[in-house]
């Protein structure tokens, strides 16, 4: 449980606001919600069109996995490292550059003709989104120091993010209909320049620099150690668990992150305070970002698989449930700056996570064989209202509890474990999935009826692309005879997989109810070192 921070709310405005100042605030928020939403568009981009994309590069299982993570890696590596830049060189600066960095990674993209080179766009994106996602946020708390202010200015991102995430299937679905899927990342592109001009247009410069360093011990630490992590996770059920690699990446996560925690904690300028994660709800939102946020993309992601690659559902007909998850929180943005305001984030996190977590077991006992919207309806609009409430309560739970000059590293670290966490989503739960059903899939063979040559060729097939490329490959004959078999595998695999998501959601919830409790006082931006408990 947190104390509420110590803020006057009937305090009398600062002399600054006048209409002018108003005006410059809301021109920053508009600055920060079109970076947010740029950044979330590309994060959402590949889930309509992930079955289109491995048919035409054919991709692996695990390529597949590598090209969504590709840009959440960046994300999460470099998330604390931009924080630092944007607090010591200005956001406006950081937002307008990253903007410019990801056009480039969507113009690799949308030239590529092979698996390695979209990764390659994707990395390259993430850079951008890197940046992006807590200079945004950092953009608009500098500017929203009222409790009325920070409630509208967070409220206002979360719905640009979500809206982004809304446009991106329905983008991609549409361009895919009639195009090429690269051209989807050619129309981002062009946004991505769109927001490099409107950020230098509209928003006003803010920094924090004072205590603030480019700590390069601690950057270095922080990002070996989350590649090391991701890499083992992703290329786990490819290369073996007990595999050199794999196992190699495992013992250096462990290595660089006490070697970050002990640079962090030693530094006179560090990129992290540590003590910031002795405030409960500081601490506790961090871990609700990693849990929570795993729970909501892995489960995305398993719905994404269910709909292009299991069913082959058309790239439009793939983005629509998309459409119905994201399209929840514009529709909501009235109801979530009433309820920052006065409910506070507590309440709020505890019904997300378990809406969530409801949506996913919903989801799981939809048979697999039904690809019509009703009979999703339930589950996606569930899916949705949790969504909306989780991450404005998350981000509001997080800088709301820590001194105004460290809102900006409060973001990055949000940032970051709210993208670590997304990134583990697809990572696990396609590793669960692909797992499960290629040892199904293997006893399953046995008993298809094959030939030897047809085994012979099912089983080369199995074993170089795994479960995903057996159930799209073009055999003629035999993929028909596999077909009810590859099915069932993938649906169990990727079922068990929404079991792991809700479990991770119903965690979250706990961890909220804990830590964070139901005062209604988690969006009053908090004004002094001492204000926090």
């Amino acid at each position: 449980m947190v104390s509420a921070p110590s803020y006057d709310p009937s305090a009398a405005p600062s002399p600054d606001a006048t209409p002018a100042s108003t005006a410059r605030h809301t021109r920053t928020i508009i600055a920060g919600c079109l970076a947010v939403c740029l950044a979330q568009i590309g994060l959402v981009l590949p889930a309509a069109i992930n079955g289109v994309m491995q048919r035409t590069l054919h991709a692996s299982g695990g390529e597949l996995t590598w090209i969504s993570d590709a840009f959440l890696v960046p994300a999460a590596v470099l998330a604390l490292t931009f924080g630092v830049v944007g607090d010591l060189y200005g956001r406006k600066k950081l937002v307008v550059g990253a903007a410019l960095v990801s056009a480039v990674g969507y113009l690799v993209s949308a030239t590529s003709d092979s698996a390695a080179q979209l990764i390659t766009g994707q990395a390259i994106s993430g850079i951008g989104a890197a940046a992006l996602f807590p200079a945004s946020l950092s953009m608009i708390t500098a500017v929203t120091t009222t409790p009325a202010a920070r409630a509208k200015g967070l409220a206002s991102w979360t719905t640009a993010l979500s809206l982004g995430a809304f446009l991106a299937p329905l983008m991609s679905g549409g361009i895919v209909e009639h195009a090429s899927f690269q051209w989807a990342f050619g129309v981002t592109g062009v946004l991505a320049v769109i927001t490099a001009l409107g950020a230098w247009l509209l928003a006003t410069e803010s920094s924090a620099p004072e205590g603030r360093s480019l700590d390069w011990p601690g950057q270095i630490a922080i990002a070996v150690a989350m590649l090391a992590l991701l890499y083992g996770i992703i290329q786990g059920p490819s290369d073996g668990w007990s595999s050199t690699p794999v196992v190699a990446s495992f013992v250096a996560f462990a290595v660089f992150i006490v070697a970050f925690v002990l640079v962090e904690s030693r530094s006179a300028a560090p990129m992290l305070r540590l003590e910031l994660f002795r405030i409960p709800a500081f601490a506790a939102s961090a871990g609700m970002a990693v849990i929570g946020m795993f729970g909501f993309l892995g489960g995305a992601y398993d719905l994404s698989i269910r709909l292009g690659v299991i069913q082959h559902q058309s790239p439009f007909q793939a983005a629509v449930p998309f459409l119905i998850i994201q399209g929840v929180t514009p529709l909501i943005w009235p109801l979530l700056v009433r309820l920052l305001h006065r409910v506070g984030p507590g309440p709020m996190l505890v019904t997300g996570f378990v809406s969530l977590a409801g949506a996913q077991l919903w989801l799981r006992a939809v048979p697999i064989h039904e690809s019509g919207l009703i009979p999703l309806l339930g589950p996606l609009v569930l899916n949705g209202v949790g969504f909306g409430l989780v991450v404005a309560a998350l981000t509001a739970a997080a800088v709301n509890v820590v001194p105004p000059k460290l809102t900006g590293m409060a973001g990055a670290t949000t940032s970051l474990v709210r993208d670590l966490g997304q990134t583990l989503g697809p990572a696990i739960v396609g590793a669960v999935a692909l797992g499960m059903a290629a040892r199904q899939i293997t006893g399953s063979l046995a008993d298809a009826g094959l030939t030897p040559k047809e085994h012979g060729i099912a089983s080369t097939v199995l074993h170089e692309g795994g479960p995903l490329a057996l159930h799209t490959a073009d055999l003629g004959p035999l993929s028909a005879k596999l077909a009810p078999y590859t099915t069932e595998a993938l649906a169990r695999g990727y079922n068990n997989g929404l079991i792991l998501t809700a479990v991770a959601c119903l965690s979250a919830a706990v961890i909220a109810a804990v830590f964070v409790g139901f005062r209604p006082s988690g969006t009053r931006p908090a004004e002094a070192e001492g204000s926090t408990a």
